[in-house]
């Protein structure tokens, strides 16, 4: 990551009304914005539904069918997180690690009857110790068995949001690329500070500090998180590091 400090380009400095001021017209914008995002949602909320098989999945009681995740609720939302076969906690996606970390507990779902789970493509052997690492609470499974497009291991990086109707599962929504950032509340508040989350692709002005995307998510060569956990040891940077 670029090094901030006293000599980084700053905002311009004025006095408290001239901020105020400014700050009061972009919070215009600001709600244009969320009611354009609350417009969206309520055709989310009017998208039709496609059924999915009951696949099969793996978990630390073994093989589990789909239904089984939702928990006795009417609803369920996974999260399909990467894997690189084969390889040590520090090689696994820093993206998903991204994506996930920040979503620890899904307590206020599950006040809404809806369910959380987490499916990835990886051998149950391999994914039981990395989520123990990484202290993750959320059931974890193994879809490398499931053969539907939506649910099994071809596609990664994606929410699928379920409901179930008796013991038939709908498809109602699909999300993947930054759709998946509903989860980063990391990223929201990079967004509120002077600098961004400092990626090139940020529309920013001249001097400002700018890396490539995802140069916060590593850090040594591991995902950033994985240094608070405990065990993590440092690894060679970029060694397993995959992009």
């Amino acid at each position: 990551m670029s090094i901030i400090d006293d000599t980084t380009p700053a905002p311009e400095i004025v006095d408290r009304d001239t901020w105020l001021a400014a700050r009061e017209q972009l919070l215009d914008r600001e709600k244009a914005h969320t009611h354009e995002g609350d417009a969206i949602a309520a055709a989310r909320r009017r998208l039709p539904m496609a059924e999915v098989p009951d696949v099969g999945l793996v978990g630390e009681h073994g093989a589990t069918a789909l239904l089984k995740l939702f928990d006795g609720r009417q609803q369920l939302i996974v999260y399909k997180h990467m894997w690189h076969d084969g390889q040590p906690f520090e090689g696994q996606c820093e993206g998903c690690t991204a994506s996930i970390w920040d979503f620890q507990d899904a307590s206020y779902l599950h006040a809404r009857g809806i369910s959380f789970a987490v499916l990835s493509r990886g051998a149950w052997e391999e994914l039981a110790p990395f989520r123990a690492f990484m202290g993750y609470t959320h059931p974890w499974f193994s879809n490398r068995e499931a053969d539907d497009p939506l649910l099994g291991p071809e596609t990664e990086g994606a929410y699928v949001s379920l409901l179930r109707r008796g013991d038939r599962i709908f498809a109602t929504n699909w999300i993947t690329g930054r759709g998946v950032e509903a989860m980063m509340s990391s990223m929201a508040l990079a967004d509120m500070t002077a600098y961004g989350r400092q990626e090139a692709w940020e529309d920013a002005p001249e001097g400002w500090p700018q890396d490539a995307t995802g140069a916060a998510w590593i850090t040594d060569g591991r995902p950033t998180p994985q240094w608070s956990r405990p065990g993590a040891t440092p690894v060679e940077a970029s060694a397993h590091h995959h992009h």
